[in-house]
């Protein structure tokens, strides 16, 4: 009887410490404990790790953020030590609990999780388990919960009915129209994800409206993810229907009241490039970069000078070198001569770009002089960028 109750003492030992650590005052003990949480679940077995340590966890949810974010990381990786893939849904609840947390970097690694452990559901368990936790959270009356809850759709989408999938994308819509900036913030930044998994038919009835929405939103913050999320989706769409669909809306961001969304269609002008094809950047794409590279804010100039050599690569071949030689060459000499050391150094690290798309005698009679010009200049960043890309001429 004595060696039995040795035994039970034994196995009650690894909760037992846990439990003890984390309730000790230090919190360099508490993330300890949390670190070892693996070997303490090898320890209990799958069964015992089931029943007793994650409603555990679910219920002392309250500490330190830099806890809390190693229990999120920790969780993700649990699937074995519950019993493998048919029962890892018992880690939705602690995780559900961690995604609401005050603490975004918290939230975000919760997120996370989450999102690794989705394709290990069966179709079954999906709809039974997880995507009533999603639910809950996109309908959750924090705004913390709400926002996390807009990370989760897109990864379940694809497995679940056609009723539950009408679901989900009502609760994205919902969250793209949340009273709260942060959370349309959220929905804003996996808008393309998502549309990439969506029907075809929902992509144009649904999507289009809400990126148009969020691309007019009175926060600029929001403006900017929804234009990423735009250039994104371009890819998705037959060149006919983007004209229609899309381009009004992306071609009024080139023009946003706000530098930072400027920046962003500069930024990623070269991906909307590839997607839209040569017509419209021919009709729309030239004279957008044009204005960008004229723009008030020096970091949008910036921005779009850094893309210059990758811009006029990726235009039409037969009509490249007219599309240069009278649209963009003229805003990139009035950009040699810039205020701004940042505008005219990204301008040297990639102006020599443009002597093997342009020829010899363009590049002797146009580019020369710029070069030497810039090889004068006060800064020396831009004489090194110059100097360091010589390499280009010899090529022509």
């Amino acid at each position: 009887m004595a060696s039995g109750d040795v035994q039970s003492d034994e196995s009650l030992y690894p909760i037992a410490v846990l439990i003890d650590e984390l309730r000790n005052e230090d919190v360099q003990l508490r993330l300890n404990s949390i670190k070892k949480l693996s070997t303490i679940a090898l320890a209990l077995g799958v069964e015992r790790t089931r029943s007793e340590l994650i409603p555990f966890l679910t219920d002392t949810i309250y500490d330190e953020d830099e806890v809390l974010l190693a229990l999120a990381e920790q969780l993700g990786t649990f699937t074995q030590l519950v019993g493998g893939e048919s029962y890892v849904h018992v880690l939705l609840p602690p995780l559900e609990s961690l995604a609401q947390v005050e603490e975004t970097i918290v939230r975000d690694k919760a997120v996370e999780s989450l999102r690794t452990l989705a394709p290990q559901h069966s179709t079954t368990d999906l709809e039974t388990y997880f995507v009533p936790t999603v639910k809950r959270l996109a309908q959750g009356d924090w705004f913390t919960s709400r926002t996390s809850a807009s990370g989760l759709i897109s990864v379940c989408y694809s497995r679940v009915s056609n009723h539950v999938k009408g679901e989900l994308r009502q609760l994205f819509k919902s969250l793209c129209q949340d009273d709260t900036p942060m959370v349309r913030r959220a929905a804003a930044s996996k808008l393309g994800e998502f549309a990439k998994v969506v029907e075809p038919e929902y992509l144009r009835q649904e999507f289009v409206p809400l990126f148009t929405n969020l691309a007019n939103d009175e926060q600029d913050s929001v403006r900017l993810l929804a234009v990423e999320a735009g250039i994104a989706m371009a890819g998705l769409f037959r060149h006919e229907d983007l004209e229609q669909q899309m381009m009004q809306t992306l071609r009024a961001a080139t023009e946003d009241k706000s530098w930072r969304v400027r920046y962003v269609v500069a930024d990623k002008l070269v991906d909307l490039q590839k997607a839209v094809g040569p017509e419209i950047t021919k009709n729309d794409l030239v004279g957008a970069y044009c204005s960008l590279l004229k723009d008030p804010e020096a970091e949008v100039r910036a921005a779009a000078a850094s893309k210059l050599k990758d811009f006029c690569t990726s235009l039409p071949v037969d009509t490249r070198e007219q599309i240069i030689m009278s649209q963009i060459l003229p805003c990139v000499k009035d950009m040699v001569g810039d205020m701004n050391q940042h505008v005219k150094s990204a301008l040297a690290s990639v102006i020599m770009g443009l002597s093997p798309i342009l020829g010899k005698d363009n590049t002797l009679e146009h580019l020369l002089p710029l070069f030497l010009n810039q090889l004068k200049d006060d800064y020396p960043e831009v004489r090194l960028n110059i100097i360091s890309n010589l390499e280009c001429i010899n090529e022509v």
